[in-house]
C-alpha cells in the first residue's frame, strides 16, 4: 500500500457539487487475544447459579449475574439503590465500571411490575 495519502476522485465525488468533506469512518481496532493462565481464566467465570449474595468492599450485597457483571443492593446518600453493573479488576479488587444502571427503589419496583411483560416479549424473539 502506498504510504502517501493522495486524494482519489470517485464517481460519487464528481456529481455532488458540494465542497463539504465526507465524514470520516471510525477505525475499528481488533483486540488481539491475550494469553491468560488458567487461574485468571477461572477467576472471572460466573459461579454456579446461587442466590447467595457476596459482601462487597463497601458493604453492598452483590449477586453475580454473568462474568464480571453483578446486581448489587447498596446505600448512597441515605437512599437504597439496586444496580446492575459491569465490574473490572484493579489491584486485585473488583471495582464498578461505567457500564451499568442504578435504580432507586421506586424505579426498581416499577421494573419488577413489568417483568412478566418483558418475559413474554423475550419469548417472541
Amino acid at each position: 500500500m502506498p504510504k502517501s495519502k493522495e486524494y482519489l476522485s470517485t464517481s460519487d465525488d464528481s456529481g455532488s457539487g458540494s465542497d463539504e468533506p465526507k465524514p470520516k469512518k471510525m477505525k475499528v481496532e481488533k483486540e488481539s487475544p491475550k494469553k491468560v493462565d488458567k487461574k485468571e481464566k477461572d477467576k472471572g467465570k460466573a459461579k454456579p447459579t446461587s442466590s447467595e449474595a457476596e459482601k462487597g468492599p463497601n458493604g453492598e450485597l452483590m449477586f453475580q449475574v454473568a462474568r464480571m457483571r453483578y446486581a448489587t443492593v447498596s446505600e448512597f446518600r441515605g437512599k437504597v439503590l439496586v444496580s446492575i453493573r459491569e465490574y473490572y479488576e484493579k489491584d486485585g479488587e473488583l471495582r464498578p465500571g461505567k457500564k451499568g444502571i442504578s435504580l432507586s427503589l421506586e424505579q426498581w419496583n416499577a421494573l419488577k411490575e413489568h417483568i412478566g411483560d418483558i418475559d413474554e416479549a423475550v419469548k417472541k424473539f
